[in-house]
């Protein structure tokens, strides 16, 4: 799999469109108190500290306070050193969050625990998302997979046989967002700008660290025209290979990846037998 930044496109000015969103946001809350000193690049609190956890859970940065934790101001500072946010400790609370989207700017945030304009202890943690391409699959191949939920109950066979399903995996620490799913090369429609997202009646799909999740296509790659570019069944045989390529949002870059394909046993795709493995 590689990994290229990707040229200026609507996809930046849909990241730059959310980035404002999330700077009107972080706007709205209380941006009073000290933001604290430099951070001790720990990133996991220690058993006496008051911040007892600070963890990302699907979009939001949750910190867990110590029972006896004499705070009452959690500040959330990014990665350019600016306030992200403020929460107020209500007494006795144990818990506060916040909730960064798939908008954020990845890097190392600091989470600063106060009293009064005085800093009582602060930690860090590491919030950067790693999208990856783990597998793809054909209908005729993959039966199982929520087809009818995904595309209606008793989709016809064309269109499951047209689309496919893409397996991405979160390894990272922070949540993304895929905004595009293109198709490129040896199918038999390829697609360098698709309608939309090219993912199935959605804009974007957002991908938690440490979550799985499947994304079904929505621009034909594997449709029986086949385009001028395309490549199809053959009783003979055809073999060549495709590139999966996303877009995504907090990484802002594109993540690729390509498989062989073979197309034998028939001249029309419906009855062709494709076998897609790794390159």
């Amino acid at each position: 799999m590689t990994r290229n930044n990707p040229i200026i496109s609507r996809r930046n000015v849909l990241r730059t469109a959310a980035g404002a969103a999330l700077v009107s946001v972080a706007g709205c809350l209380n941006t009073d108190g000290d933001s604290g000193t430099p951070g001790d690049g720990t990133g996991s609190p220690d058993s006496q500290s008051p911040l007892q956890r600070v963890a990302v859970e699907e979009t939001t940065l949750v910190v867990e306070l110590s029972p006896d934790a004499d705070v009452d101001q959690i500040n959330l500072i990014q990665p350019n050193g600016e306030l992200f946010g403020t929460r107020d400790v209500a007494a006795g609370a144990q818990q506060v969050s916040f909730e960064i989207g798939t908008a954020y700017e990845p890097g190392e945030y600091r989470v600063v625990a106060l009293k009064g304009e005085e800093t009582v202890t602060e930690s860090t943690a590491d919030i950067v998302p790693e999208i990856q391409i783990q597998d793809v699959g054909l209908y005729r191949n993959n039966p199982d997979k929520p087809w009818d939920e995904v595309y209606g109950e008793n989709p016809t066979d064309s269109k499951k046989n047209g689309e496919a399903f893409v397996t991405v995996r979160n390894s990272g620490s922070g949540p993304d967002a895929v905004v595009e799913m293109r198709f490129t090369g040896d199918v038999p429609n390829p697609v360098e700008d698709p309608r939309g997202s090219g993912i199935y009646e959605k804009e974007s799909v957002a991908v938690s660290a440490d979550e799985t999740v499947d994304l079904f296509s929505d621009s034909f790659p594997f449709g029986s025209e086949i385009g001028d570019e395309g490549m199809g069944c053959s009783t003979d045989g055809n073999s060549g290979q495709f590139t999966i390529i996303l877009e995504t949002r907090v990484a802002d870059q594109q993540v690729t990846k390509t498989y062989n394909i073979e197309y034998t046993g028939a001249d029309e795709m419906q009855n062709c037998e494709i076998t897609i493995s790794d390159a």
